[in-house]
Protein backbone atom coordinates (compact mmCIF):
# COMPACT_ATOMS: atom_id res chain seq x y z
CA UNK A 1 0.00 0.00 0.00
CA UNK A 2 1.26 3.52 -1.19
CA UNK A 3 1.88 6.14 1.85
CA UNK A 4 0.33 8.56 -0.63
CA UNK A 5 -3.15 6.17 -1.14
CA UNK A 6 -3.23 5.71 2.57
CA UNK A 7 -2.95 9.45 3.49
CA UNK A 8 -6.22 9.80 0.73
CA UNK A 9 -7.79 7.09 2.73
CA UNK A 10 -6.77 8.69 6.20
CA UNK A 11 -8.64 11.89 4.72
CA UNK A 12 -11.67 9.64 3.71
CA UNK A 13 -11.83 8.06 7.08
CA UNK A 14 -10.76 10.41 9.81
CA UNK A 15 -12.22 9.84 13.29
CA UNK A 16 -15.51 10.84 13.28
CA UNK A 17 -18.94 9.87 14.46
CA UNK A 18 -19.98 6.08 13.48
CA UNK A 19 -22.49 8.12 11.01
CA UNK A 20 -19.96 9.29 9.06
CA UNK A 21 -18.45 5.21 8.92
CA UNK A 22 -21.91 3.69 7.95
CA UNK A 23 -21.62 5.40 3.92
CA UNK A 24 -18.43 3.38 3.76
CA UNK A 25 -19.89 -0.09 4.56
CA UNK A 26 -21.55 -0.37 0.91
CA UNK A 27 -18.63 -0.30 -1.13
CA UNK A 28 -16.67 -1.84 1.23
CA UNK A 29 -19.04 -4.69 0.95
CA UNK A 30 -19.13 -4.55 -2.88
CA UNK A 31 -15.19 -4.28 -3.21
CA UNK A 32 -14.70 -7.39 -1.24
CA UNK A 33 -16.96 -9.17 -3.38
CA UNK A 34 -16.18 -8.32 -6.32
CA UNK A 35 -12.48 -8.62 -5.57
CA UNK A 36 -12.52 -11.77 -4.31
CA UNK A 37 -14.74 -13.21 -7.79
CA UNK A 38 -11.94 -11.64 -9.92
CA UNK A 39 -9.26 -13.31 -7.96
CA UNK A 40 -11.36 -17.01 -7.69
CA UNK A 41 -12.27 -16.72 -11.65
CA UNK A 42 -8.64 -16.04 -13.04
CA UNK A 43 -7.40 -18.77 -10.59
CA UNK A 44 -10.09 -21.04 -11.82
CA UNK A 45 -9.33 -20.31 -15.72
CA UNK A 46 -5.58 -21.01 -14.88
CA UNK A 47 -6.22 -24.07 -13.19
CA UNK A 48 -8.37 -25.44 -16.20
CA UNK A 49 -5.84 -24.49 -18.50
CA UNK A 50 -2.97 -26.30 -16.03
CA UNK A 51 -4.71 -29.33 -16.62
CA UNK A 52 -4.96 -29.30 -19.79
CA UNK A 53 -0.76 -28.48 -20.16
CA UNK A 54 0.27 -30.92 -17.57
CA UNK A 55 -2.59 -33.68 -17.82
CA UNK A 56 -4.58 -33.56 -20.71
CA UNK A 57 -1.91 -32.74 -23.77
CA UNK A 58 0.95 -35.09 -22.38
CA UNK A 59 -1.25 -38.04 -22.26
CA UNK A 60 -2.78 -37.44 -25.24
CA UNK A 61 1.14 -37.34 -26.87
CA UNK A 62 1.71 -40.07 -24.78
CA UNK A 63 4.88 -38.37 -22.62
CA UNK A 64 5.34 -37.96 -18.90
CA UNK A 65 3.70 -34.94 -17.64
CA UNK A 66 6.62 -34.28 -15.87
CA UNK A 67 9.56 -35.43 -17.71
CA UNK A 68 12.36 -33.20 -19.07
CA UNK A 69 11.18 -32.77 -22.05
CA UNK A 70 7.66 -31.78 -21.23
CA UNK A 71 9.00 -29.73 -18.40
CA UNK A 72 11.08 -27.78 -21.14
CA UNK A 73 8.60 -27.36 -23.86
CA UNK A 74 5.50 -26.26 -21.91
CA UNK A 75 8.07 -23.25 -19.71
CA UNK A 76 9.30 -22.19 -22.92
CA UNK A 77 6.10 -21.97 -24.93
CA UNK A 78 4.63 -20.23 -21.89
CA UNK A 79 6.81 -17.56 -21.99
CA UNK A 80 6.61 -17.16 -25.90
CA UNK A 81 2.21 -16.90 -24.87
CA UNK A 82 3.67 -14.13 -22.25
CA UNK A 83 6.31 -12.62 -24.68
CA UNK A 84 3.23 -12.42 -27.34
CA UNK A 85 0.73 -10.83 -24.80
CA UNK A 86 3.20 -8.03 -23.60
CA UNK A 87 4.57 -7.22 -26.74
CA UNK A 88 1.10 -6.59 -28.58
CA UNK A 89 -1.81 -6.45 -26.54
CA UNK A 90 -2.75 -2.89 -25.90
CA UNK A 91 -0.77 -2.22 -22.21
CA UNK A 92 1.64 -4.29 -22.70
CA UNK A 93 0.00 -6.02 -19.84
CA UNK A 94 1.18 -3.34 -17.55
CA UNK A 95 4.73 -2.07 -15.83
CA UNK A 96 7.93 -3.89 -15.51
CA UNK A 97 6.44 -6.53 -12.21
CA UNK A 98 10.05 -6.02 -11.30
CA UNK A 99 9.37 -2.30 -10.22
CA UNK A 100 6.15 -3.17 -8.67
CA UNK A 101 5.07 -4.13 -4.88
CA UNK A 102 2.33 -5.35 -3.42
CA UNK A 103 0.69 -2.21 -4.24
CA UNK A 104 0.67 0.06 -7.08
CA UNK A 105 -0.85 3.05 -8.07
CA UNK A 106 -3.44 2.14 -10.31
CA UNK A 107 -3.27 1.69 -14.22
CA UNK A 108 -5.54 2.53 -17.25
CA UNK A 109 -8.28 0.20 -17.77
CA UNK A 110 -7.31 -0.79 -21.22
CA UNK A 111 -3.79 -2.53 -19.75
CA UNK A 112 -6.22 -4.77 -17.39
CA UNK A 113 -6.97 -7.64 -20.45
CA UNK A 114 -3.39 -8.35 -21.36
CA UNK A 115 -2.45 -8.24 -17.52
CA UNK A 116 -5.02 -10.67 -17.12
CA UNK A 117 -3.91 -13.20 -19.78
CA UNK A 118 -0.41 -12.96 -18.77
CA UNK A 119 -1.26 -13.42 -15.04
CA UNK A 120 -3.82 -16.92 -16.07
CA UNK A 121 -1.29 -17.89 -18.34
CA UNK A 122 1.86 -17.89 -15.72
CA UNK A 123 -0.22 -19.86 -13.27
CA UNK A 124 -1.01 -22.31 -15.73
CA UNK A 125 2.45 -22.92 -17.33
CA UNK A 126 4.43 -23.21 -14.12
CA UNK A 127 6.31 -20.13 -13.48
CA UNK A 128 7.26 -19.67 -9.58
CA UNK A 129 5.01 -16.66 -9.12
CA UNK A 130 2.04 -15.93 -7.46
CA UNK A 131 -1.22 -14.36 -8.76
CA UNK A 132 -1.38 -11.67 -5.92
CA UNK A 133 0.15 -8.62 -7.56
CA UNK A 134 -1.39 -8.48 -10.69
CA UNK A 135 -4.93 -9.56 -9.10
CA UNK A 136 -4.17 -6.50 -6.71
CA UNK A 137 -3.17 -4.29 -8.89
CA UNK A 138 -6.27 -5.62 -11.56
CA UNK A 139 -8.27 -5.06 -8.58
CA UNK A 140 -6.95 -1.69 -7.40
CA UNK A 141 -7.46 0.00 -10.90
CA UNK A 142 -11.46 -1.62 -11.39
CA UNK A 143 -11.98 -0.25 -7.83
CA UNK A 144 -10.15 3.07 -8.90
CA UNK A 145 -11.68 3.59 -11.91
CA UNK A 146 -14.81 2.37 -11.49
CA UNK A 147 -15.42 4.17 -7.98
CA UNK A 148 -14.91 7.41 -8.75
CA UNK A 149 -17.11 7.22 -11.87
CA UNK A 150 -20.49 5.75 -10.09
CA UNK A 151 -19.62 7.59 -6.32
CA UNK A 152 -17.33 10.43 -7.06
CA UNK A 153 -17.68 11.48 -3.55
CA UNK A 154 -15.24 9.12 -2.36
CA UNK A 155 -11.56 9.50 -2.93
CA UNK A 156 -9.31 7.96 -5.24
CA UNK A 157 -7.29 6.70 -2.61
CA UNK A 158 -9.82 5.22 -0.15
CA UNK A 159 -11.06 3.35 -3.24
CA UNK A 160 -7.25 2.02 -3.76
CA UNK A 161 -7.34 1.08 -0.32
CA UNK A 162 -10.21 -1.26 -0.35
CA UNK A 163 -9.46 -2.79 -3.35
CA UNK A 164 -5.88 -4.35 -1.48
CA UNK A 165 -7.67 -4.78 1.50
CA UNK A 166 -10.17 -6.98 -0.22
CA UNK A 167 -7.81 -8.97 -2.16
CA UNK A 168 -5.45 -9.68 0.50
CA UNK A 169 -8.71 -10.86 2.35
CA UNK A 170 -9.63 -13.32 -0.81
CA UNK A 171 -5.88 -14.48 -0.89
CA UNK A 172 -5.64 -15.33 2.27
CA UNK A 173 -8.76 -16.68 3.50
CA UNK A 174 -8.68 -13.81 6.50
CA UNK A 175 -9.34 -10.64 7.15
CA UNK A 176 -6.37 -10.65 9.17
CA UNK A 177 -3.78 -10.13 6.64
CA UNK A 178 -5.07 -7.26 5.38
CA UNK A 179 -5.37 -5.86 8.64
CA UNK A 180 -1.62 -6.26 9.32
CA UNK A 181 -0.65 -5.05 5.82
CA UNK A 182 -2.76 -1.71 6.48
CA UNK A 183 -1.98 -1.28 9.81
CA UNK A 184 2.04 -1.54 9.07
CA UNK A 185 1.52 1.10 5.57
CA UNK A 186 -0.32 3.13 8.52
CA UNK A 187 3.24 3.61 10.60
CA UNK A 188 4.72 6.65 11.19
CA UNK A 189 2.23 8.84 9.45
CA UNK A 190 0.06 11.08 11.40
CA UNK A 191 -3.44 9.58 11.56
CA UNK A 192 -6.46 11.39 11.61
CA UNK A 193 -8.25 9.81 14.64
CA UNK A 194 -8.21 6.60 15.81
CA UNK A 195 -6.57 3.65 14.19
CA UNK A 196 -9.62 1.49 14.00
CA UNK A 197 -11.82 4.52 12.16
CA UNK A 198 -9.15 4.25 9.45
CA UNK A 199 -9.21 0.43 9.56
CA UNK A 200 -13.13 0.22 9.96
CA UNK A 201 -13.63 0.51 5.78
CA UNK A 202 -10.76 -1.46 4.74
CA UNK A 203 -11.75 -4.10 7.43
CA UNK A 204 -14.89 -4.20 6.22
CA UNK A 205 -13.90 -4.99 3.14
CA UNK A 206 -11.37 -7.48 3.82
CA UNK A 207 -13.55 -9.68 5.86
CA UNK A 208 -16.57 -9.60 2.57
CA UNK A 209 -13.36 -10.34 0.60
CA UNK A 210 -12.15 -13.53 2.80
CA UNK A 211 -15.72 -14.93 3.41
CA UNK A 212 -16.53 -14.98 -0.12
CA UNK A 213 -13.27 -16.70 -0.87
CA UNK A 214 -14.31 -19.10 1.91
CA UNK A 215 -18.01 -19.68 0.95
CA UNK A 216 -16.98 -20.51 -2.34
CA UNK A 217 -13.47 -21.83 -2.58
CA UNK A 218 -13.29 -23.48 1.07
CA UNK A 219 -9.34 -22.77 1.12
CA UNK A 220 -7.69 -23.60 3.55
CA UNK A 221 -3.81 -22.86 4.87
CA UNK A 222 -3.21 -25.05 7.76
CA UNK A 223 -0.61 -27.85 6.72
CA UNK A 224 -1.28 -30.58 9.50
CA UNK A 225 2.02 -30.85 10.54
CA UNK A 226 2.89 -32.66 13.96
CA UNK A 227 1.71 -30.39 16.78
CA UNK A 228 4.16 -28.65 18.43
CA UNK A 229 4.61 -29.48 21.68
CA UNK A 230 5.60 -26.93 25.05
CA UNK A 231 8.73 -24.83 23.90
CA UNK A 232 12.14 -25.56 25.46
CA UNK A 233 15.37 -24.15 25.49
CA UNK A 234 16.13 -26.27 22.23
CA UNK A 235 13.13 -25.31 20.05
CA UNK A 236 13.89 -21.25 21.07
CA UNK A 237 17.68 -21.76 19.83
CA UNK A 238 15.92 -23.75 16.50
CA UNK A 239 13.51 -21.21 15.95
CA UNK A 240 16.24 -18.19 15.83
CA UNK A 241 19.03 -20.07 13.83
CA UNK A 242 16.49 -21.37 10.91
CA UNK A 243 14.33 -18.04 10.86
CA UNK A 244 17.77 -15.69 10.37
CA UNK A 245 19.51 -18.40 7.82
CA UNK A 246 16.41 -18.55 6.09
CA UNK A 247 16.68 -14.63 6.12
CA UNK A 248 20.07 -14.33 5.28
CA UNK A 249 19.63 -17.25 2.23
CA UNK A 250 16.28 -14.78 1.13
CA UNK A 251 18.83 -11.47 0.94
CA UNK A 252 20.96 -13.38 -1.40
CA UNK A 253 18.46 -13.60 -3.84
CA UNK A 254 17.61 -10.11 -3.50
CA UNK A 255 20.96 -8.92 -3.78
CA UNK A 256 21.04 -11.19 -6.86
CA UNK A 257 17.50 -9.65 -8.37
CA UNK A 258 19.06 -6.66 -9.60
CA UNK A 259 21.91 -8.16 -11.56
CA UNK A 260 19.26 -11.20 -12.78
CA UNK A 261 16.46 -8.57 -13.90
CA UNK A 262 20.02 -6.62 -16.04
CA UNK A 263 21.02 -9.39 -18.18
CA UNK A 264 17.13 -10.08 -19.25
CA UNK A 265 16.63 -6.47 -20.13
CA UNK A 266 19.62 -6.44 -21.64
CA UNK A 267 17.90 -8.38 -24.38
CA UNK A 268 15.77 -5.58 -25.57
CA UNK A 269 12.56 -7.77 -26.15
CA UNK A 270 9.96 -9.77 -24.71
CA UNK A 271 9.98 -12.37 -27.15
CA UNK A 272 13.87 -12.53 -26.19
CA UNK A 273 13.51 -12.30 -22.44
CA UNK A 274 10.20 -14.21 -21.28
CA UNK A 275 10.96 -17.04 -24.10
CA UNK A 276 14.38 -17.31 -22.53
CA UNK A 277 13.36 -17.21 -18.77
CA UNK A 278 11.47 -19.81 -19.84
CA UNK A 279 13.67 -22.43 -21.11
CA UNK A 280 15.68 -21.64 -17.72
CA UNK A 281 12.84 -22.48 -15.71
CA UNK A 282 12.21 -25.40 -17.63
CA UNK A 283 16.09 -26.38 -16.96
CA UNK A 284 15.79 -25.29 -13.19
CA UNK A 285 12.25 -27.47 -13.32
CA UNK A 286 13.93 -30.52 -14.60
CA UNK A 287 16.95 -30.34 -11.66
CA UNK A 288 14.67 -29.96 -8.68
CA UNK A 289 11.71 -31.88 -10.00
CA UNK A 290 7.63 -30.92 -10.87
CA UNK A 291 7.52 -29.47 -7.04
CA UNK A 292 9.44 -26.79 -7.83
CA UNK A 293 6.99 -25.33 -10.35
CA UNK A 294 3.77 -23.03 -9.99
CA UNK A 295 3.22 -20.93 -7.49
CA UNK A 296 4.21 -23.35 -4.84
CA UNK A 297 1.19 -23.52 -2.69
CA UNK A 298 -0.24 -27.11 -3.46
CA UNK A 299 3.15 -28.14 -3.69
CA UNK A 300 3.80 -26.73 0.35
CA UNK A 301 0.75 -28.99 1.01
CA UNK A 302 2.59 -31.75 -0.70
CA UNK A 303 5.83 -31.60 0.98
CA UNK A 304 3.99 -31.45 4.60
CA UNK A 305 1.85 -34.47 3.75
CA UNK A 306 5.24 -36.36 3.83
CA UNK A 307 8.02 -34.02 5.56
CA UNK A 308 9.95 -37.71 5.75
CA UNK A 309 9.35 -38.25 2.66
CA UNK A 310 12.28 -36.49 0.80
CA UNK A 311 16.41 -36.25 2.70
CA UNK A 312 18.26 -33.17 3.87
CA UNK A 313 19.86 -33.20 0.33
CA UNK A 314 16.65 -33.08 -1.64
CA UNK A 315 15.19 -30.52 0.91
CA UNK A 316 18.52 -28.18 0.15
CA UNK A 317 18.07 -28.97 -3.94
CA UNK A 318 14.35 -27.81 -4.12
CA UNK A 319 15.01 -24.68 -2.00
CA UNK A 320 18.08 -23.80 -4.27
CA UNK A 321 16.15 -24.25 -6.84
CA UNK A 322 13.01 -22.65 -6.54
CA UNK A 323 14.44 -19.68 -5.17
CA UNK A 324 16.64 -19.08 -8.21
CA UNK A 325 13.28 -20.03 -10.01
CA UNK A 326 11.34 -17.22 -8.26
CA UNK A 327 14.58 -15.11 -9.45
CA UNK A 328 14.22 -15.78 -12.90
CA UNK A 329 10.70 -15.47 -13.28
CA UNK A 330 10.55 -12.50 -11.94
CA UNK A 331 13.70 -10.92 -13.45
CA UNK A 332 12.53 -12.09 -17.09
CA UNK A 333 8.94 -10.23 -17.01
CA UNK A 334 6.44 -12.71 -15.93
CA UNK A 335 3.67 -11.13 -14.50
CA UNK A 336 3.21 -12.35 -10.41
CA UNK A 337 3.70 -12.04 -7.08
CA UNK A 338 6.56 -13.21 -4.91
CA UNK A 339 4.40 -14.52 -1.72
CA UNK A 340 3.59 -18.02 -2.16
CA UNK A 341 6.85 -19.30 -3.94
CA UNK A 342 8.89 -17.56 -0.87
CA UNK A 343 6.51 -19.94 1.59
CA UNK A 344 7.39 -23.12 -0.85
CA UNK A 345 11.43 -22.05 -0.01
CA UNK A 346 10.96 -21.25 3.19
CA UNK A 347 8.65 -24.10 4.16
CA UNK A 348 11.39 -26.77 2.10
CA UNK A 349 14.36 -25.27 4.07
CA UNK A 350 12.80 -25.58 7.26
CA UNK A 351 11.94 -29.33 6.35
CA UNK A 352 15.65 -30.00 5.28
CA UNK A 353 16.68 -28.50 8.87
CA UNK A 354 14.26 -30.99 10.04
CA UNK A 355 15.63 -33.38 8.21
CA UNK A 356 19.18 -32.57 9.23
CA UNK A 357 18.62 -32.69 12.55
CA UNK A 358 15.38 -34.86 13.39
CA UNK A 359 15.38 -33.41 17.33
CA UNK A 360 13.79 -29.90 15.25
CA UNK A 361 10.03 -30.15 15.03
CA UNK A 362 9.23 -30.52 11.26
CA UNK A 363 5.90 -27.98 12.16
CA UNK A 364 8.73 -25.37 13.99
CA UNK A 365 11.29 -25.76 11.14
CA UNK A 366 8.39 -24.76 8.40
CA UNK A 367 7.07 -22.00 10.62
CA UNK A 368 10.76 -20.69 10.91
CA UNK A 369 11.71 -21.34 7.53
CA UNK A 370 8.91 -19.43 6.38
CA UNK A 371 8.89 -16.19 8.46
CA UNK A 372 12.67 -15.69 7.54
CA UNK A 373 12.67 -15.86 4.03
CA UNK A 374 8.97 -14.13 3.59
CA UNK A 375 10.89 -11.11 5.76
CA UNK A 376 14.17 -11.25 2.89
CA UNK A 377 11.68 -11.21 -0.18
CA UNK A 378 8.83 -8.99 0.87
CA UNK A 379 9.83 -6.86 3.66
CA UNK A 380 6.51 -6.90 5.43
CA UNK A 381 6.74 -8.02 9.30
CA UNK A 382 3.43 -8.46 9.85
CA UNK A 383 2.09 -10.36 6.93
CA UNK A 384 5.46 -12.45 7.43
CA UNK A 385 4.56 -13.47 11.23
CA UNK A 386 1.09 -14.08 9.81
CA UNK A 387 1.85 -16.39 7.28
CA UNK A 388 4.31 -18.32 9.41
CA UNK A 389 1.85 -18.77 12.28
CA UNK A 390 -0.82 -19.83 10.17
CA UNK A 391 0.59 -22.75 8.17
CA UNK A 392 0.91 -24.63 11.62
CA UNK A 393 -1.76 -24.56 13.96
CA UNK A 394 -0.39 -24.69 17.11
CA UNK A 395 -0.64 -22.19 19.97
CA UNK A 396 2.88 -22.30 21.26
CA UNK A 397 4.13 -21.21 17.86
CA UNK A 398 3.48 -17.71 17.59
CA UNK A 399 5.67 -17.09 21.08
CA UNK A 400 8.53 -18.78 18.89
CA UNK A 401 7.68 -16.69 16.15
CA UNK A 402 7.82 -13.19 17.34
CA UNK A 403 11.63 -14.54 19.23
CA UNK A 404 12.69 -15.59 16.34
CA UNK A 405 11.65 -12.31 14.41
CA UNK A 406 14.40 -9.79 15.85
CA UNK A 407 16.99 -11.51 14.64
CA UNK A 408 15.31 -12.22 11.45
CA UNK A 409 14.65 -8.47 11.13
CA UNK A 410 18.21 -7.10 11.93
CA UNK A 411 19.45 -8.96 9.41
CA UNK A 412 17.34 -7.37 6.48
CA UNK A 413 16.08 -4.28 7.79
CA UNK A 414 17.79 -0.99 5.95
CA UNK A 415 19.34 -3.54 3.02
CA UNK A 416 18.03 -3.73 -0.63
CA UNK A 417 14.26 -5.20 -1.34
CA UNK A 418 13.46 -7.33 -3.68
CA UNK A 419 11.71 -4.83 -5.77
CA UNK A 420 13.86 -2.17 -8.42
CA UNK A 421 13.41 1.43 -9.14
CA UNK A 422 12.71 1.93 -13.01
CA UNK A 423 16.57 2.75 -13.89
CA UNK A 424 17.01 -1.02 -12.47
CA UNK A 425 18.89 -0.32 -9.02
CA UNK A 426 17.29 -2.05 -5.76
CA UNK A 427 14.63 0.11 -3.89
CA UNK A 428 15.62 -0.03 0.32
Amino acid sequence: MTHDAARQAHASAPATPARALLPLIVPALVVGVAASLLFLGVSALAEKLQGVLWNGLPEALGVGRYSVVWMLVVLTATGVLVGLVVWKVPGHAGPDPATLGLSAPPVAPAVLPGLLVATALMLAGGPSLGPENPIIATNIALAFWLGRRFAPGLSGGLWAVLAEAATLGALFGTPVAAALVISEAFAGQRLEGRLWDNLFAPLTAAATGATTTALVAHPAFDLHLPPLGPPDGGNVLAALVIASAAALLGMAAVYAFPYVHGAFSRLGHPMLALPLGGLVLGLLGALGGHLTLFKGLDEVGELAGNPEGWSAGQFATMTVVKLAALVVAASCGFRGGRIFPAVFIGAAFGLFAHALVPAVPAALGVAAGVLGMLLAITRQGWLSLFTAAVLVASPTILALLCIATLPAWLLVTGRPQMQLRKDGTAVR
